[in-house]
This record gives C-alpha cells, structure tokens and sequence, in this order.
C-alpha cells in the first residue's frame, strides 16, 4: 500500500467552525525521492523503494543507487503496492501528498518512545497492593509469578518487569484534519508515535478500508510561471515603441491630409489672397510638423519606459515567486 515518510514536528490544537478545540499532530511529509522499483515479472510483487532522512555514510552498492537516481544519502524504505498504485507511479519521480487528498483516515507507524526498565504497574498497569495493613515492602511488587514443582518453570510471555518502549509501533484510524499541499504538512487527530522529529510511516486506514485518490498531479507552481511568461509576452508584443511611433505618424498624416484641404478651398479664392494664404498655411504646416513629430518622439520615450517598468515589475514577482519556491524546497530537505 502506498503511504509516504514524514517527520513528527509536535502537537497543537485547530478549531473548527462550531468552536471545538481538536488535538492534532502535525507530520512534515519529505518529498522521498523513488530510487527502485519492482514488479512483478522480475521480483514477484509491484513496489518501490525510496529514499528519507539524511545519512553520512551509506554501502557502495546504496551510494550507487542514489546518485543515479539524484537521491540524497539517508535511509530507504519499501512500499508494496498493487499494480494500479504502481502504474500511477510509472511517470513519477518521488512521492508527495497528493495521493492522500481525498483519504479521511490513515495508520501512522513509527518508533515509540523509549522508557527504560520499568516495573509491572507501569509497564503492564497492574494493581497496587495495601499501602498499610501490614505491607511493608511489596507495594508495587508483581506477586506470584508461577507454581511450584510443577511445572517448575515461568511460562513464557508472562508479564514482569523489563524495557519499556522504544518498540515499532501502529496507531491505527486516526483522522486527517487538514493537508496543506503547499507546505507538504500533514495534521492528524490525536497522538502518534515516536518523540518529536522521528520519522514516521503514514498509509491509508486498513480498518476503514481508506483508498488513494490516484490522479493525475497537477503542478500549480509550473502552472503560474508559464502564466506570468505569457502576461510578460503580450505585453510586449501589445506594448511597443514601434507601433506607438506608427500611430503617431498616421495622426500626423491625417492633420496635413486636413490641411491640404483647406488650401484647396482656398485655391478658389483670388490670386493674390491665394498667394498669401499659401504662404502663411506652409508656414503652418511646418511648424505643426515639427510639433507633432517633437510630441511622438516624447511620447514614444515615454510609452517605452512604461513597458520597460512593467517588464521590469513582471520580472521581479516572477523572479520572487521562483525565490519562495526554492526556499520551501530548501526547508523541506532541511
């Protein structure tokens, strides 16, 4: 069954709508990298080994393994997995939290904290004896622990005193109360195993019958950069200094096409009229010309430091989007 390999980062407490306090754990799911595969044709069963935790040393034969798949050294650990789970994983490099969106119960596995030698009451719960009445030295002593000559012996499994904890342990049908994809965290109601920053295993409930949502995983991140290199495209291409000095230059087209026909009305005039207001309208003309001209080439600069403001801006949140996404890949390996 497919389940990932998290962190028990401690306890706190959500509220939901009504009001009541839930006790949660909250698990810092590693993006575990895939570094075997097995199917059945070759080894009998479909499963995949992945990477978690980090390790200074490792064999030969596993530091092989993990260069080549681009896996950090640490720890490996083996999902058995049915052949639908395993064609869902043919594409995919590691495993994330996705698969448990639409999971309401899951069994966490870890490490239980260690205790040390401790005694019957502790250890097992058993009942005190008198505290007065005569007792003197056997308040918390286990009793008898067997016969006599027959059968001579303590049968196995009896419960005395010995190590406490730090054993492989299962807590089974513990509700998820919330998974937040983005930061990869995982809040589960109640208590799990293990001391805070022990790995733990969490795999859908067996109990409930709990399955994975095997869909396809949609990467919002790559999503959002295409989106923004696109934005950043048609504003280039809508906003240039070429196209503004066009416009420009078809107003000033049309200004003399109007000034041409005022002069030819004025051709029907005298002479001598005529003469001179063709002086005058050339005069006039030149200098809206240069006017027009000295305007577009100002509102040309203008229009292109705009654009270059905006490709700037759109550079910079692409560039800070892409800065927040490799400091979260960064905490997570930490």
């Amino acid at each position: 069954m497919l389940g990932v390999i998290g962190t028990k980062v401690g306890m706190t407490r959500v509220f939901k709508d009504n009001g009541t306090s839930v006790p949660v754990t909250v698990i810092s799911v590693a993006q575990s990298k895939i570094v075997q595969r097995k199917t059945a044709e070759k080894d009998g069963y479909y499963a995949v080994q992945v990477n978690f935790g980090s390790k200074k040393k490792v064999s030969k034969s596993l530091e092989k393994k993990f260069k080549d798949n681009n896996a950090e050294k640490g720890y490996l650990t083996e999902f058995n997995l049915s052949e639908e789970e395993f064609n869902y994983l043919v594409d995919a490099k590691e495993i994330t939290l996705h698969p448990f969106s639409g999971t309401d119960k899951v069994d966490v596995s870890g490490v239980s904290k260690g205790k040390g030698f401790a005694g019957v009451v502790k250890r097992h719960n058993f009942k005190t004896q008198d505290a007065t009445h005569g007792n003197s030295l056997a308040h918390r002593a286990p009793g008898s622990i067997g016969q006599c000559q027959f059968p001579g012996r303590v049968f196995k499994g009896k419960k005395m005193a010995g190590h406490m904890g730090d054993r492989n342990t299962t807590v089974q049908n513990l509700e998820i109360e919330k998974i937040d994809l983005d930061e990869n965290v995982l809040l589960v109601k109640g208590a799990v195993p293990g001391s805070i920053g022990s790995y733990v295993k969490v795999t859908p409930s067996i109990k409930d019958g709990a399955k994975l949502s095997l869909e396809p995983i949609i990467d919002e991140v790559a999503d959002a950069a295409t989106e923004t290199e696109e934005s950043v495209e048609n504003i280039a291409e809508t906003a240039t200094p070429e196209e503004s000095n066009e416009n420009q230059n078809t107003e000033a087209d049309k200004a003399s096409d109007v000034s041409d026909a005022s002069t030819e009305v004025a051709e029907e005039e005298p002479n001598e009229a005529q003469a001179t207001e063709e002086a005058v309208k050339e005069e006039t003309k030149e200098e809206t010309k240069e006017e027009a001209k000295e305007e577009a080439k100002e509102e040309a600069k203008e229009e292109a430091k705009e654009v270059k403001a905006t490709e700037e801006a759109v550079k910079e949140e692409t560039n800070t989007a892409e800065e927040k996404v490799e400091a979260k890949k960064e905490d997570k390996k930490e």
